[in-house]
């Protein structure tokens, strides 16, 4: 991770295949090692090896994307080259809320029974199926935390776009349809549900693209409740790419309306779980003995 850093710490955008080289020529790999693939075949280790450095970097805050391919190094980032002149590694980052709570993302999936991720895994004593879960609910966590940065770097237009195409890959609106009604920084109603052709049964939307330290408040909640009384309806979602506070959860509790919150975190869940923003890079099939099929030969 450190020489990584370093390789980027100009300040300038560096692509992620440059990367990869520089880093193959920094260990001194050999061509062999440099052709070397994962045992899926379809990947190349050393470009695995980078991507997932860049990924833990970014979860930390110490790199930055600014475009597809490509990353740069943040204020943090350089305090860390600083700090740190012999070794950056996943302790290192620990350090930072925002890896934290990757970290906690992680462990929170690993709803299997498997151990959690820890900065130095105990890789022998692991099955095979207990790192794929491992690896697995760590893909999950980084992509999810991915997918709330890509959100917040939208416009607030788009990420109502972006919410009303969620809620269309979720079947919402399947037998009517769902529509983008807001007009950009307005304080109404964002989209529209129409469970039927008719639109007699509707589901009013509400997206607040908020930064992860600023809260959902309960006057949003009410001014949401109030445009929703004004379009005579009785039921709303409210998603935001932060959290709500006591407050507002209370408020949504409280009035007569069914209110269905949706935090950053759920956001990111459903993206994933839907294929929003996300596609599928590979999959892996483990087999086991069928004891079975030799004990009836």
């Amino acid at each position: 991770m450190r020489p990584l850093l370093e390789a980027v710490s100009d300040g300038v955008a560096h692509r992620t295949r440059d990367l990869v080289a520089a880093m193959s020529d920094h260990f001194e790999l050999s061509v062999e090692d440099r052709a070397a693939l994962l045992p899926t075949g379809r990947q190349r280790r050393m470009d695995n090896r980078v991507a997932w450095a860049i990924s833990h970097l970014s979860q930390a805050g110490l790199l930055d994307r600014p475009a597809r391919g490509q990353v740069t190094i943040t204020a943090a980032g350089r305090e860390v080259l600083a700090q740190h002149p012999e070794r950056v590694d996943m302790n290192v980052l620990n350090g930072f809320e925002s890896y934290r709570q990757f970290r906690s993302r992680s462990s929170a999936r690993d709803s299997a029974g498997h151990a959690p991720l820890s900065a130095e895994p105990d890789v022998e004593a692991a099955s095979p199926q207990d790192l794929l879960a491992q690896a697995k609910t760590e893909n999950r966590a980084a992509v999810e935390g991915e997918l709330l940065k890509r959100a917040l770097a939208l416009s607030p237009m788009d990420f109502e776009r972006l919410v009303v195409r969620l809620l269309e890959q979720m079947g919402y609106g399947r037998s009517g349809m769902v529509e983008h009604s807001g007009r950009g920084g307005d304080a109404g109603i964002d989209g529209i549900i129409s469970q039927d052709p008719l639109g007699l049964d509707r589901i009013y939307l509400k997206a607040k693209r908020y930064a992860p330290d600023q809260s959902v408040q309960r006057p949003a909640i009410q001014g949401f409740v109030g445009a929703l009384m004004g379009a005579q309806g009785d039921r709303g979602v409210f998603i935001t790419t932060s959290s709500f506070s006591s407050g507002a959860r209370a408020e949504a509790d409280r009035v007569n309306a069914r209110i269905e919150l949706i935090d950053g975190a759920r956001l990111a869940e459903l993206m994933l779980r839907h294929g929003v923003g996300v596609q599928p890079e590979t999959t892996v099939t483990l087999h086991q003995l069928d004891e079975d099929f030799f004990e009836l030969l």
